[in-house]
């Protein structure tokens, strides 16, 4: 019998949160798992990196979900010569494009910023003055997404390899992905966790669990810590919302496009249907997060049950009627000049780009207003910087003080906790071969490796960036 032959190669996402990205090779076939930008200040320069491999010579790439830090260096993979399929749901092809279209709109603006930067401030940026990839590029990367499907069907992939997706209940259309190689008369699987989602949390089902894997490789973002209990989300929401409303400042919530906007728009529509928050008018000031809401009511099949049962009774969460879906600058704008309090959803979720830091400007500054993260700040990011407690920040170039009220609700992460990955884990029954511990900072996934080995036993191992 032929040895199986078996390299994986842990590209990004490995002792850092984002650019989640690995080749597995069969020494026939090429795999990339995921394609993702490293959003993270310290590591964005390698982006602009050569492929370890030359993407020609990559025959498919496996997508897990739509988030940038998991399909956004697609379309520079193609630029640069990628021929093969990208594999993922139809719910994730869809909000793929959106997402790309406008990661190429603000990689061009940046690049069209650092070039004036340099002449008014006199020094230089870290990264070229052209964009990483345009809106152009995305688009060249769309015929490429011609190969969709449901969960749990698989599709081949060269000789000796198959791939099936599985509801990974992160985001609308994310998955496991679950990877056969058979050669020699052998098989091996490996076990590709994506982001894991929650359990019991609104509009999407729990995740996929799994009773068998050679290998598999785990997120450990939130590896070393416990959410808050999902059920006290509405009333800690409520409570920031009417002291805020009470003090007359604005709520403001920078917040990702994909999932995070839709279930703050779930909340909300509960919190008013219960009359627990006044009829404040909601913005979701944000294109791109209203192009995926769309998408979200184009896919009623990935619903869970109490989502079914709203969209049934006619009380859809993105159709209430204080919201106002803000597509223009014009009007994001003059939302700065209304009087009283208002709730505004804005990108990007770490405050790295987008219109939040605009709303920033506004209110960062106003000890009646409150900036309110509910998602996961990554180390070197503005939004980090925020939650850290800095004093003073700089955004769009001009330094402001930091008077605001910073809150935090953790609850809402779309990503499993420390024990929930153990739930995740513990599904299986028998230990594999090896576990990689990866998408973690490295306190997360050291933590979360040394727990595994002391509570399991199994093999454990913490990738580093190859």
């Amino acid at each position: 019998m032929v040895a199986m032959q078996l390299k994986l190669t842990f590209l990004g996402a490995a002792q850092n949160v984002t650019g989640s990205r690995y080749l597995l090779d069969t020494g026939g076939t090429r795999v990339l798992v995921d394609c993702g930008l490293f959003q993270e200040r310290e590591f964005r320069s390698r982006n602009w990196e050569p492929f370890a491999v030359p993407p020609r010579s990559i025959d498919a790439v496996l997508l897990t979900h739509a988030l940038l830090d998991h399909c956004g260096l697609l379309p520079k993979l193609v630029r640069e010569g990628f021929q093969g399929n990208i594999y993922c749901t139809r719910a994730t092809s869809d909000i793929t494009r959106i997402m790309l279209l406008d990661a190429g709109r603000l990689q061009e603006e940046d690049a069209e910023f650092k070039k004036k930067r340099p002449r008014c401030e006199g020094r230089r940026g870290p990264y070229p003055e052209i964009p990483l990839y345009t809106v152009e590029d995305a688009e060249a990367s769309f015929p490429f997404f011609s190969h969709t499907l449901g969960y749990e069907e698989t599709v081949k992939i060269g000789d000796g390899l198959e791939a099936s997706f599985h509801d990974a209940g992160h985001v609308l259309g994310s998955s496991m992905i679950k990877v056969t190689a058979r050669q020699g008369g052998g098989e091996r699987t490996i076990l590709f966790s994506g982001d894991v989602g929650r359990w019991g949390i609104p509009i999407l089902r729990n995740p996929s669990l799994f009773t068998k894997a050679d290998y598999v490789i785990v997120e450990s973002t939130y590896g070393d810590r416990l959410h808050g209990d999902t059920e006290d989300i509405a009333g800690s929401l409520a409570e920031i919302i009417n002291s805020t409303c009470g003090a007359g400042g604005n709520v403001v919530i920078p917040s990702f496009a994909l999932e995070r906007a839709q279930e703050l728009l779930y909340h909300l529509n509960q919190l008013l249907i219960g009359g627990r928050i006044p009829h404040l008018l909601v913005f979701l000031d944000s294109p791109m997060a209203i192009n995926i809401t769309e998408v979200f009511a184009a896919h009623p099949e990935l619903y869970d049950r109490e989502m079914t049962r709203l969209m049934r009774r006619n009380s859809s969460p993105f159709d209430f009627p204080s919201l106002k879906m803000v597509n223009t600058a014009d009007d994001s704008k003059a939302i700065n000049r209304i009087r009283g309090t208002a709730i505004i959803i804005a990108g990007s979720g770490m405050c790295t780009g987008g219109r939040i830091k605009h709303h920033l400007v506004t209110n960062i500054s106003r000890p009646e207003s409150t900036i309110l993260f509910v998602g996961y700040q990554a180390r070197g990011t503005l939004g980090r910087h925020i939650v850290d407690g800095a004093e003073e920040v700089r955004i769009l170039g001009q330094v402001h003080p930091v008077r605001a009220r910073i809150d935090q609700l953790n609850g809402f992460s779309a990503h499993a906790d420390r024990d929930e990955l153990m739930k995740w884990l513990s599904a299986l029954e028998e230990a594999p071969k090896r576990l990689f511990v990866a998408h973690g900072e490295s306190e997360a996934a050291n933590s979360f490796s040394d727990l595994v080995k002391d509570k399991m036993g199994w093999k454990v191992s913490v990738p580093v960036y190859q």
